[in-house]
Order: C-alpha cells, then sequence, then structure tokens
C-alpha cells in the first residue's frame, strides 16, 4: 500500500447533478481517494455554513453549562448522553497502547426514537439537557448530515467496483433505510505542550461503522495514519466536511475502500471542538462483501451484535470505559 502525504480534497457538487457522467467521476475520485487514503475533504455539500456555525454556538454553549447539568444527562445504556473528561479510555485499541483517558468530553445523541424497543438494540429517545434552542440546533443538523450521508454511501457503493449491478447497490443501500445516526459534540482542552506521547485528546482508533463527516474548527490536531505508520495533519479547511471510511464499508467493499487510524492530539494552547456525525446501516444488517466485488475476504456478521459486543466490552454499571472507542471521531 503506497503512502501518502496529504488529505485530498474532492469537489462533491455532483451529488446534486442528473448529469450521469458528473456522477460517475465523483464515483471514480471517490474509488481512487479511498482506496489509497480511507480519508477526503469534501466541499461543495450543500450544507448550510450557518447551520454548521450554530451547531459549534450550540456544542460550545452545552460545554459551558455546569458540570450538575451536564452530569444530569450523563451517558445511559442507550449510548446517549454527556461523557465527562477523563472517564473514556479506548480499552479496546489495536494501534497503541493506551493507559491515559482521552482528554476531551463530549455529549453523544443517536437516532431520535420515541421509546426503547427491547427487541432493536441501542432504540430510544436521546436525552436534552436544559438548554434553549439546542434540541431544535442538534436536530435540524443531523436532518441535514443524514441527507448528506445518504447520497455519500451511494457514491461509495458505486466506487467499491466499477461494475457493481444496480440490484446489487439498491439492496446494500436498503440497509440504510432506517439508519443507525451518532452525533458527537466533542470538546478538547488544551494538552501540556511536554505531555506524555501517550495522552490523547482521541487515541489511535478506525471508525467501526461505514462514513463519517466531520466539522472541525480552526484549532488543529487531527492526525492520519499512513500504511508506513507516520501521522499526516487534516487541519481545518474552510467549507469542507473530513470524511472518512470505517470498518463496516471497509468490509461491504471487500477491502477496496480503506478504513483509515486516525487520532487528535490538542497542544495548541487553545480549545478545540468537532462535531463528527456517524452513517451506520439498521441494526438489523448483516454486513458482508457485496456481490460483484470479487473473492469474499470477510465473513459476514450482523451489525447489531457486532455493536453490542465493541460498545458493551466497555461498560461500567453504564459508564463507558470507552468504546465509544471508535465512536471518538476527530
Amino acid at each position: 500500500m503506497p503512502d501518502f502525504s496529504e488529505i485530498p480534497v474532492l469537489d462533491v457538487s455532483a451529488l446534486f447533478s442528473t448529469d450521469p457522467q458528473a456522477q460517475q467521476a465523483l464515483s471514480d475520485d471517490f474509488a481512487r481517494a479511498y482506496s489509497e487514503t480511507g480519508f477526503g475533504y469534501i466541499v461543495n455539500h450543500g450544507v448550510d455554513e450557518g447551520l454548521i456555525q450554530a451547531m459549534f454556538d450550540a456544542s460550545a454553549a452545552f460545554h459551558a453549562l455546569p458540570m450538575e447539568q451536564k452530569m444530569a444527562v450523563e451517558l445511559d445504556a442507550q449510548h446517549r448522553g454527556y461523557i465527562p473528561i477523563n472517564t473514556s479510555t479506548d480499552v479496546n485499541s489495536q494501534l497503541a497502547e493506551v493507559t491515559k483517558p482521552n482528554q476531551s468530553a463530549s455529549f453523544m445523541l443517536m437516532r431520535e426514537d420515541t421509546a426503547h424497543d427491547p427487541a432493536t438494540y441501542l432504540s430510544g429517545p436521546n436525552q436534552w439537557p436544559e438548554l434553549p434552542g439546542f434540541r431544535v440546533v442538534c436536530e435540524t443538523y443531523v436532518a441535514a448530515l443524514t441527507t448528506l450521508a445518504a447520497q455519500l454511501m451511494a457514491i461509495a457503493l458505486r466506487a467499491t467496483q466499477a461494475d457493481l449491478s444496480n440490484s446489487a447497490i439498491t439492496d446494500a443501500l436498503a440497509m440504510f433505510d432506517l439508519p443507525t445516526t451518532w452525533l458527537r459534540l466533542l470538546h478538547y482542552p488544551p494538552s501540556p505542550q511536554n505531555s506524555a506521547d501517550d495522552l490523547f485528546g482521541s487515541a489511535p482508533h478506525s471508525d467501526f461503522g461505514c462514513l463519517t463527516i466531520l466539522a472541525q474548527d480552526r484549532i488543529g490536531g487531527l492526525q492520519v495514519r499512513t500504511p508506513s505508520g507516520d501521522w499526516v495533519d487534516a487541519p481545518y479547511m474552510p467549507g469542507s466536511f473530513v470524511v472518512n471510511v470505517g470498518d463496516m464499508l471497509h468490509r461491504m467493499s471487500n477491502g477496496r475502500l480503506r478504513s483509515t487510524p486516525h487520532r487528535v492530539i490538542n497542544r495548541s494552547g487553545r480549545e478545540r471542538y468537532s462535531v463528527p456525525f456517524f452513517y451506520d446501516p439498521h441494526v438489523s444488517a448483516n454486513i458482508a462483501p457485496l456481490p460483484g466485488t470479487g473473492t469474499p475476504r470477510f465473513e459476514p456478521l450482523n451489525f447489531g451484535a457486532f455493536l453490542r459486543a465493541e460498545l458493551e466490552a466497555g461498560y461500567d454499571t453504564h459508564k463507558v470505559a470507552d468504546k465509544t472507542g471508535d465512536k471518538v471521531g476527530g
């Protein structure tokens, strides 16, 4: 696998085009970027910049609340709520020996369900803090990102194989008719300039789902690992999202699209905020290499069963040790 020295930039305006040649060109660009790097900046994505700023403002307002108000919505067994700093350690990381908690605090919300259904893993309503306007901004942002992610997923599936059949794409997209979505509002205090090498804002990890769409502020700190083990900065780029492929899409593509390790180290001396959105199939979906992508390299697995094993490995009396883990974000 060749190394890379920078993160590619993809103009995704063809998502809104009816020109099949423009769509095919975008699929080719996606295939090239995500088979080589696994990460990319996307521009001309159609999400209003005012909405993105409103999401950052809402996140900052939440993290500025008194601790007792944030702890009133502490993370629950349905994986929704507040995760304080120094309580989240990626105990299952295979990319580094992680012994110190991630230097970040976050608020997690998922798809909003009216009630918890015991038959559907991670179903349920979100917890909402007492913060005027917060829920409206979050839900508006989630709706916009869900639409964008669905459009990107169609392009990503076409990128798995040039001659993938329309029926294979249709069947795969059906797994996202009721997607599993996650929004994480992350706050990274600055780490000391001389902090230990194993003190991370987010420890090295790959995302375990399908697509991650990250909005980040101007502070920096996100780094992406090359095949040789070097780390490449992925700094803020105006008007862009950072998009990366997760482990499930890697499996669906039969290994063609890369799920690339990444980490966050904030030694800027300033507060850092980021907003990763994760787009995954319904928990009932069975994940396997798509037909037409070659001899299968991966055994099929049930996404819900996989999630349960991953997430509950980190629970300790309903607190996360962290297998929010691969829902850390950037």
